[in-house]
């Protein structure tokens, strides 16, 4: 059987993440920052009645965004360990079929991120396509700190 991922572009890179941790994608809008948050944790943003934190994937994972116009960077809005976050991505392309067997597990550093991150690297056409793993992406006193940021925004 199948499984989507939905494409996006960090830096250079271009990686996927699984569409049942997808909950939707936004254009880059106004982010009111938190003050006392990790460098990566951008601030929150208002969606729908929800105040989501978002986060600079790029930052996080040591990457710089490529030279671009605003209006392309997306918000991709995931579910994360229980917590819905925002990614700040450079783009997001597409939506892609990938069949489990395809998939092969990431080997310890791939285009600079750490096997931590990844789920694995899957063959789409001609390209390779790293696919994260969403819930590693934080550690637990990162993880932590997004759910303070929560507690203080609702409170």
């Amino acid at each position: 059987m199948v499984e989507s991922y939905v494409i996006m572009r960090v830096g250079e890179e271009r990686y996927g993440a699984h569409v049942s941790q997808v909950q939707s994608v936004e254009r880059l809008g106004e982010i009111t920052p938190v003050p006392r948050t990790l460098s990566f944790i951008k601030g929150v943003i208002h969606l729908r009645g929800a105040v989501v934190p978002v986060i600079d994937l790029a930052e996080r994972v040591g990457f710089t965004h490529r030279a671009q116009d605003a209006d392309e960077m997306r918000v991709v809005i995931a579910e994360v360990e229980d917590r819905v976050v925002g990614m700040i991505v450079d783009s997001v392309e597409d939506v892609v079929q990938i069949s489990p067997e395809t998939i092969e597990p990431p080997p310890a550093v791939v285009g600079g991120l750490q096997a931590v991150y990844l789920r694995g690297v899957a063959r789409v056409g001609n390209d390779l396509l790293v696919l994260l793993n969403l819930n590693r992406v934080f550690s637990a006193a990162e993880s932590e700190q997004l759910k303070q940021i929560e507690q203080f925004i609702t409170s």
